[in-house]
């Protein structure tokens, strides 16, 4: 569309002033760029808390092996499980330009609360907190002190990250044939952002933080996620913005409600004899229609019109714990320099950005043209795929674990976490994380965004990030169970304080047996689900297929 001379985008998008976005002023990689560098940022932030808390839970606040990794279970579930909280206002009340606003300077008041504690409280006296001294026991006030800022490092964190994916696809028209293309590549190389920005923390701030000098890292990430706020308010001329459509609970109920009260109406035959609100005039404010479909047609009886309607109308946790435990009991001085067992977590990230270039540029073209499309995997096949890799992942680490403990025991029976094997023999598990990772989480991106509607896609991608927190939550639930059976009869469990007296590599195993039973219900949720379709703004599908009318319970939801 074209006024004065200018083009607009065809997506509805709108600038700061709530104007038509102008293609040529706003939006593509300038603004997504800004946003690519800021998720960089803030992920270096992150996980330089993140990587080795672990560590310091262990190191300076005392706790065992197994405490340690369930509270960072714990405060990792804890993260995603507040994104939904970040998605829920900005889709209903804020929009998502001000939620990643306001949620980044609650990040950035956290850090800065973290830094002061660990400075001040908790690592005194001076020099504690590495391998051979760690620190003695704090008052509940400290210990308190510092649960609060790092839980607010979580609200901060979680609320923002599934904006800021949404937000930066919003900076690319998918009407446009060409922005349309570069959103779908920008989920890709916003993942490879995050990881790229957790590089530097896992190796550069992990090594400072593995020698103890954690005030020290700290603050880097205090002064990192400073940095990435004030770069994403620099981009405010440039972005581009949707509004916020109202709470969506209210719809979904409504739909409920109204099934409910109608479900000994007769359904009538056709969807065009099903009530449908004006699209100018519905509750989504003009966006885009869900096409029909076949399922959970119990919900279309809420468009059925009575007489009474005429008057009233009516969606991976080991590597930050127990794969650095694993690590942090192999060999890790190489001449004189000692690797951080956090700092293994670099292969991942190595991983993630070749496997992200493999499959844009290799795999993908090769599949399209093996199947004759435009595309190649489906979302819901790279996930599958990524399944696959990540039970390859466990065993992986099983069988190192394994080697370990036989070296370990063989060598030197009496000491604690202490064995020959050297920690390069993490690679691989490592590695096949990362490409675990590329195929499920870029693909979860993906699919999330694209069928959730056009009102929900931040709550789209925090449905993403809460598989992840389901899957700290369970981890959680594992080790505690796991630990509660292995230390009946005053065995030391699978998961000791000495790892050479325990059976890490049991547990590794558990997880890849329970992954397999995973993939199995995967692929039977994969094969029931049905992609949607929109319809066009122009009246017809997205796939050029004629308008049709869409489920009642699509209309109020």
């Amino acid at each position: 569309m074209e006024m004065n001379g200018e083009e607009y985008t065809l997506d509805g998008a709108v600038d700061r002033h709530g104007q038509p976005a102008i293609r040529a002023r706003t939006g593509t990689w300038v603004s997504g760029i800004l946003i690519l560098v800021n998720q960089g940022l803030a992920t270096l932030a992150f996980f330089g808390v993140g990587v080795n808390l672990v560590l310091f839970l262990t190191r300076v606040l005392g706790q065992d092996n197994a405490a340690a990794a369930n509270n960072v279970s714990k405060w990792l579930g804890t993260v995603y499980v507040f994104s939904l909280l970040g998605a829920f206002l900005s889709d209903s009340y804020w929009g998502r330009y001000k939620t990643c606003a306001i949620f980044q300077a609650v990040f950035v008041v956290g850090l800065v609360l973290l830094s002061i504690s660990s400075s001040i409280f908790l690592l005194k006296p001076s020099g504690c907190g590495d391998e051979q001294t760690p620190c003695g026991s704090h008052s509940n006030f400290h210990i308190n002190f510092f649960y609060f800022a790092v839980y607010l490092v979580a609200l901060g964190n979680g609320g923002y990250q599934p904006n800021i994916a949404t937000f930066g696809a919003d900076q690319f028209d998918e009407e446009h044939p060409k922005e349309g293309n570069l959103k779908v590549a920008f989920f890709s190389y916003f993942y490879l952002a995050l990881n790229l920005g957790s590089l530097f923390s896992n190796t550069v701030l992990g090594y400072f933080e593995d020698q103890g000098m954690w005030a020290l890292g700290f603050w880097a990430s205090t002064a990192s996620a400073f940095l990435a706020l004030v770069l994403f308010l620099i981009g405010t001329p440039r972005y581009r913005h949707f509004g916020p459509k109202g709470n969506p609970l209210s719809r979904f109920c409504q739909v409920l409600v109204a099934a409910t009260r109608k479900w000994k109406a007769k359904r009538p035959q056709g969807e065009e004899n099903l009530f449908e609100v004006d699209k100018t005039e519905s509750s989504m404010n003009g966006d885009r229609k869900i096409l029909h479909t076949d399922g959970f047609r119990f919900l279309d009886k809420a468009a059925i019109m009575t007489p009474k309607d005429h008057a009233e109308q009516v969606v991976f946790t080991q590597m930050a714990s127990l794969f650095v435990e694993q690590g942090a009991a192999m060999k890790t001085r190489i001449s004189n320099f000692d690797i951080p067992a956090a700092g293994m977590s670099s292969f991942d990230i190595l991983s993630v950005a070749t496997f992200i270039f493999l499959y844009r540029f290799s795999l993908d073209p090769i599949v399209a043209k093996i199947k004759s499309e435009t595309k190649g995997l489906t979302e819901l096949q790279r996930m599958g795929i990524g399944l696959v890799i990540a039970i390859l992942a466990m065993v992986s680490a099983g069988l190192v674990e394994v080697w370990r403990l036989q070296d370990a025991r063989k060598d030197c029976p009496s000491c604690v976490n202490a064995s020959p094997l050297s920690i390069f023999w993490q690679i691989p598990q490592y590695m096949l994380i990362g490409a675990s990772e590329v195929f499920m989480y870029v693909g979860q991106l993906e699919f999330f965004n694209g069928q959730a509607p056009d009102g929900l896609k931040s709550f789209g991608s925090a449905l993403c990030m809460t598989s992840i927190s389901l899957g700290n939550y369970v981890s959680d639930l594992l080790v505690t169970i796991v630990m509660k059976v292995s230390t009946k009869g005053d065995l030391p469990g699978w998961i000791p304080g000495n790892l050479n007296s325990g059976h890490l590599d049991r547990f590794f195993f558990m997880l890849a047996a329970l992954s397999v039973v995973d993939l199995v219900i995967y692929i039977i949720c994969a094969k029931w689900y049905k992609y949607i379709k929109f319809e066009g703004r122009n009246g017809s599908d997205d796939n050029g297929d004629d308008g049709q009318t869409e489920a009642a319970a699509e209309h109020s939801v």
